[in-house]
């Protein structure tokens, strides 16, 4: 029989005792490859739903996947919505990151949407996989408001300049720059390299490290990601199934035909 006990967010606790944490996309809406990212020892993957192909189902496999390994869910839901987010927590999820939250208001709605009452507006059901099937209801119900993990994402000029009141709202535990999405935003797409987007970025950045959230982003590579956690980040994505699995495939491909022409 599975022991049941009370909720703990390891990814939380670490970010919260200033760690560095470090992290995978899982874009492919596979169990399989979501189970081979919990294997290579990550301390938490990113299950997108905003860009990836998932619906509930293939988010429940995946976090059955998961199940035995340190590795902790987090879900990025694909809107601001208080129902689809509900839903994600209820499938099991250790977390949330939310896109395009722009303004003060939309991150404490982002917040009230994670949390039981009083505290928010979550709604509440014993039945669920996150309680256990009602095995462990309250085991779960006790810990939620406390170990759900909120990160909201910086996407636009609008966030960059609404940073500070963002950082205000109680519950936001931590920040997550859309590097792309910024610089698209701001007139240049899919090209953060930019000045100006340089700039937004070097802001958003000044404001969350004087504050007490963490961090986070995605990077290219390891130097990328490691220059990124010695400049101050927390929680960085070091690589995706999707494009992770293309790329080795192409290397390979081109390696064969470089090696072996076929005219």
């Amino acid at each position: 029989m599975e022991k049941l006990s009370g909720f703990e967010n390891r990814a939380k606790r670490l970010l919260k005792e200033g760690k560095k944490t470090g992290g995978a996309w899982a874009q492919l809406a596979s169990s399989t490859s979501t189970e081979i990212l919990c294997r290579a020892g990550f301390d938490w993957i990113i299950i997108d739903m905003e860009h990836g192909p998932n619906d509930i189902p293939t988010l429940v496999a995946q976090m059955q996947a998961m199940n035995g390994f340190q590795a902790v869910p987090i879900v990025r839901a694909p809107w601001n919505d208080f129902v689809i987010i509900k839903r994600i927590l209820d499938a099991g999820a250790y977390g949330v990151l939310i896109p395009y939250v722009n303004t003060k208001a939309e991150a404490e709605n982002a917040v009230a949407a994670c949390k039981y009452p009083p505290a928010g507006i979550r709604g509440i059901a014993g039945s669920t996989r996150a309680a256990a099937f009602n095995q462990n209801a309250m085991g779960y119900f006790s810990r939620a408001n406390e170990e759900i993990l909120i990160i909201t994402q910086v996407e636009t000029r609008q966030a960059v300049d609404n940073i500070d009141e963002i950082l205000e709202v109680s519950g936001v535990d931590g920040i997550f720059i859309g590097p792309m999405d910024l610089a698209t935003n701001m007139g240049h797409i899919f090209d953060p390299t930019q000045p100006d987007v340089q700039e937004a970025i070097a802001q958003v950045e000044e404001k969350v490290f004087k504050s007490d959230k963490f961090l986070g982003t995605i990077s290219k590579d390891w130097n990328q990601a490691k220059q990124l956690f010695d400049r101050g980040y927390q929680l960085v994505s070091l690589m995706a199934d999707g494009t992770g699995l293309a790329g080795l495939a192409a290397g390979c491909a081109a390696s064969f035909k470089q090696s072996f022409p076929q005219g």
